[in-house]
C-alpha cells in the first residue's frame, strides 16, 4: 500500500518538470523567432519565388507564360549557358586547389617561425587581399595584366617578351588569369584558417615524431594534414562556393569576355535578367547554380566532418 503514494508523488513531480521543459522550449523559440522570420522573408521567400519564376517565360514586366521545365532544358542544351557553368567548374581548380594547397605550405612555414616578427608581417601581407574590395582588386589586376601592364613589362625585362600578351583579352589565357586573381584573393583566408587550426595541434605529437626520426615533410604529411581535416573542409567549401558563385572579379576584369571565354553563371544570370529581360531563364540558371553548389558542398562537409564524436 505504501508504494502507491510514492508512485503518485513521482508522477506529480514529473508533471512540473515537463511543464518547465515546454516553457523553456517556448522561450527558446521566442528568442529564435525574429531571426527565423528574417530568414524566411529574405532567404526562403526569394528562393521559392526563383523556383516559381523558373517555370515561366517572363520579361519581368508583362504577362508570363507557363513553360514548365523548358527553361531548365535550355540551360543544358544552350551552348552559351552550359559553357558558363563549365567555366565556373574550371575555376574551382584555381579558387580552391591553389589557395588550399599553397595555404597549407605557407601556414606550416609561418607556424615554424611563429616567434619572429616575420611571421606577423607574413600574416598581415597574405591576409591583405581579404580587406581589399573585390572591385578594387579587379581593377588593379586588370591594369597589371593588360598588354602594357607591369607583368608584361617585367617579362620583357627578363627577356621573355615573346610570352607577353593581353592576359585578360586572350581566349586561351583569360579564364586562367581570372582564376589567378581569385586564388590571390582567397589565399589569405585559407592560410589564416589553416594556421588557426595548426595552433590547436598538440606540440607533443611533433616532439614524438622527431624522436622517431621524422623530418619536416613527414611531420607535415602524418600529423599536420590529418589534424586539419575540418579546417581543410571549411576552406574547400568556402572556395568552391566562391568559384561557382563568382561575379565581382569577372564583371570588373573581363565582363565575360573575350567572347564568352570567362562567362560564369553569376554574370550570365545578371545579363539574362537585366539586359535580355529573360527572367525565367535567369531564374532557372540560378536554381541550377544553387543545386550545383549544394552538390559540391554537402559531400565535402560529409567527407571532412569529425567522426571521433
Amino acid at each position: 500500500m505504501a508504494a502507491q503514494p510514492t508512485a503518485g508523488r513521482s508522477r506529480r513531480e514529473r508533471r512540473p518538470a515537463r511543464a518547465g521543459l515546454r516553457t523553456s522550449r517556448l522561450v527558446g523559440w521566442l528568442f529564435v523567432a525574429p531571426a527565423l522570420a528574417f530568414y524566411a522573408v529574405f532567404v526562403l521567400r526569394p528562393i521559392l519565388l526563383t523556383l516559381q519564376y523558373s517555370l515561366y517565360e517572363w520579361d519581368g514586366i508583362g504577362p508570363s507564360s507557363w513553360v514548365g521545365l523548358g527553361n531548365y532544358g535550355a540551360v543544358f542544351t544552350d551552348p552559351d549557358l552550359f559553357d558558363a557553368v563549365l567555366n565556373a567548374v574550371k575555376l574551382i581548380a584555381f579558387f580552391s586547389a591553389i589557395p588550399v594547397l599553397l595555404g597549407l605550405a605557407i601556414a606550416s612555414t609561418i607556424r615554424r617561425i611563429a616567434a619572429s616578427r616575420l611571421a606577423l608581417v607574413a600574416r598581415t601581407v597574405i591576409f591583405l587581399p581579404q580587406v581589399i574590395p573585390l572591385v578594387a582588386a579587379g581593377i588593379a589586376w586588370s591594369w597589371l595584366l593588360s598588354s602594357t601592364g607591369v607583368i608584361n613589362q617585367l617579362l620583357t625585362r627578363l627577356g621573355l617578351g615573346g610570352v607577353t600578351r593581353a592576359w585578360l583579352g586572350d581566349f586561351s589565357t583569360a579564364l586562367p588569369a581570372v582564376g589567378v586573381i581569385g586564388a590571390w584573393v582567397l589565399l589569405g583566408l585559407c592560410t589564416l584558417l589553416l594556421l588557426a587550426g595548426m595552433s590547436k595541434i598538440d606540440p607533443a605529437l611533433y616532439e614524438a615524431a622527431r624522436m622517431d626520426g621524422a623530418g619536416p615533410i613527414r611531420e607535415f604529411v602524418s600529423i599536420t594534414v590529418p589534424s586539419l581535416r575540418q579546417e581543410i573542409g571549411v576552406c574547400v567549401t568556402v572556395t568552391v562556393i566562391a568559384a561557382l558563385a563568382t561575379f565581382d572579379i569577372v564583371y570588373i576584369a573581363t565582363q565575360g569576355g573575350p567572347g564568352n571565354a570567362t562567362m560564369v553563371p553569376g554574370l550570365e544570370i545578371y545579363y539574362l535578367a537585366f539586359s535580355e529581360r529573360e527572367v525565367g531563364m535567369a531564374s532557372a540558371l540560378a536554381v541550377v547554380l544553387m543545386v550545383l553548389v549544394l552538390a559540391c558542398s554537402l559531400p565535402i562537409q560529409w567527407l571532412t566532418r569529425d567522426r571521433s564524436s
